[in-house]
């Protein structure tokens, strides 16, 4: 079953060969016309949402606004740098999906068998701790009352049901993530009128003159932390590529959706779903698809990833600023966001502050979801299309049980009470760094080695690709020399 408009009816051509795929581990895929686009791109408008809501956490809501906090905002230009290489990194993964119907993962995976494993390894490890609802749970605490670890446990339990009742995975999730897009907007707003000082936003033109400069009080490995990964960073970048092919971009129209096997369909959640995807031949009527195809999926990224992250960061950083600059002794965690909230209710009133923490609490709920979500999405892919491809269980079926896995796992870490375990601790503090510089070498050979020349990485976004290398490769080494000096 496929999950676009059903505008393409042209036959199957035969099997050839028309991109330079390697076949060593998987399977070739199948030759079909690249669909249509559809008429009224603005329907299809999503991925770009899901990314940026589920990036909009811990960085955007305390990292971020704690250094504005610190040293003002001469480092904000770091976040456009930071937002511009992610954007080019989730096109370039993009690029592949768009063109094959696979996941990046997939991809790696023709070159060498276990790459998606060890990938899908470091992004468990970095998620495995279940931080980012535990902090919703306690913003939820500073308004409402009551143990932070019980509300945890029960904000766990409801993100397990809404990833596996809701009928289509990747529409609920999208439709969360709207909202909490639209509600931290309507926040902001307000935050405008009533919150940012004139002082503070004096003081912005100090994040364009000082472009290149580090406030190096607050310690490189901070402030390259903030860089890299404004937005999203880690295993959420890879999963751009599901997150596409659900909503049915370009050869992703083909492949099946994550469906409940609870609520969904039936035949969908039972098929035993092949992911290696399916190419098209690039002459003619397809390559004028493509064309639009790929022109539509760079402004969908730039405007709903990129420019919505961007502005969350500068308005963000802005409240910080008018509300704890110059304040010492703040910490870089939830706890900064509670001295913040009780700022505000100073200043605006008791409502703003306690919106504040609301906001806070559903922006780190959701965003927790979304890191359930691919965390189990990109375990699922590896698994189905790489190591159980004859077993006859769906990738629905899987994606079930890893969510549940994960929702057992963080319950269990809650209700027994235990602390991070300190070899977690280094690997979830140097694991993001080491992945992206990992796949962004991944992604300039796939892109150059497996896609055929019209559609091929080149030029400027090849050279974006070199950057990515090299800043993530810098920004894992000071991280494991910072966690080796801290630890050992």
């Amino acid at each position: 079953m496929t999950h676009a408009d059903d505008d393409v009816s042209t036959p199957h051509r035969p099997a050839t060969a028309p991109f330079p795929m390697s076949t060593r581990n998987l399977p070739r895929p199948e030759v079909r016309p690249l669909p249509e686009p559809p008429r009224r791109m603005w329907r299809i408008i999503g991925p770009g949402i899901v990314a940026a809501g589920v990036g909009l956490s811990s960085g955007e809501f305390i990292l971020w606004p704690y250094i504005a906090s610190q040293a003002g905002l001469v480092f904000l230009w770091g976040a456009v740098v930071g937002v511009v290489t992610q954007w080019f990194l989730n096109m370039e993964i993009e690029r592949y999906t768009l063109a094959t119907g696979e996941t990046a993962i997939t991809g790696f995976n023709r070159y060498w068998r276990h790459w998606g494993a060890v990938l899908v390894g470091l992004t468990y490890a970095a998620n495995l701790w279940p931080g980012w609802t535990t902090s919703s749970a306690t913003m939820l605490s500073y308004v409402f009352g009551g143990d932070p670890t019980v509300i945890a446990v029960c904000l766990l339990v409801l993100i397990g049901a809404i990833l596996t009742l809701a009928p289509v995975v990747y529409t609920a999730l999208e439709r969360m993530l709207f909202v909490k897009v639209a509600l931290i907007g309507g926040f902001f707003l307000l935050a405008v009128f009533l919150a940012i000082k004139a002082s503070s936003w004096r003081e912005l033109p100090d994040a364009v003159t000082h472009i290149g400069q580090f406030p190096s009080e607050l310690g490189v490995a901070v402030l390259m932390g903030a860089l890299a990964y404004a937005g999203a960073g880690g295993g959420q970048n890879l999963c751009q590529s599901n997150w596409i092919r659900d909503k049915g971009f370009g050869m992703g129209h083909y492949v099946p959706r994550l469906v409940s096997p609870v609520t969904g369909n039936k035949e969908e959640a039972a098929a035993p779903t092949d992911t290696t995807g399916y190419v098209f031949v690039p002459e003619g009527e397809n390559l004028a698809r493509w064309k639009r195809w790929w022109r539509f999926a760079n402004i969908e990224q730039a405007i709903t990833f990129g420019l919505t992250t961007v502005v969350t960061i500068v308005l963000a950083s802005l409240l910080a600023h008018s509300t704890l600059f110059g304040t010492e002794g703040l910490a870089n965690d939830v706890g900064f966001v509670e001295a913040e909230g009780e700022v505000l209710k100073a200043q605006v009133g008791s409502w703003f502050g306690v919106l504040f923490w609301l906001i806070g609490a559903f922006s780190l709920f959701s965003a927790a979801t979304g890191i359930v979500d691919y965390t189990s999405r990109l375990a699922a892919d590896v698994l189905k299309s790489t190591y159980l491809r004859d077993s006859g269980i769906g990738e629905s079926r899987l994606y079930f049980w890893l969510v549940w896995g994960l929702v057992a796992i963080g319950i269990t870490i809650l209700a027994l009470g235990l602390d991070q375990p300190l070899v977690l601790l280094i690997v979830s503090a140097c694991v993001a760094g080491m992945m992206m510089f990992v796949y962004s070498g991944l992604l300039l050979y796939l892109n150059r080695k497996a896609l055929p020349t019209p559609l091929k990485v080149r030029g400027v976004r090849a050279v974006a690709l070199v950057w990515g290398i090299g800043l993530f490769g810098v920004l894992s080494v000071l991280t494991v020399r910072q966690q080796i000096d801290l630890h050992f």
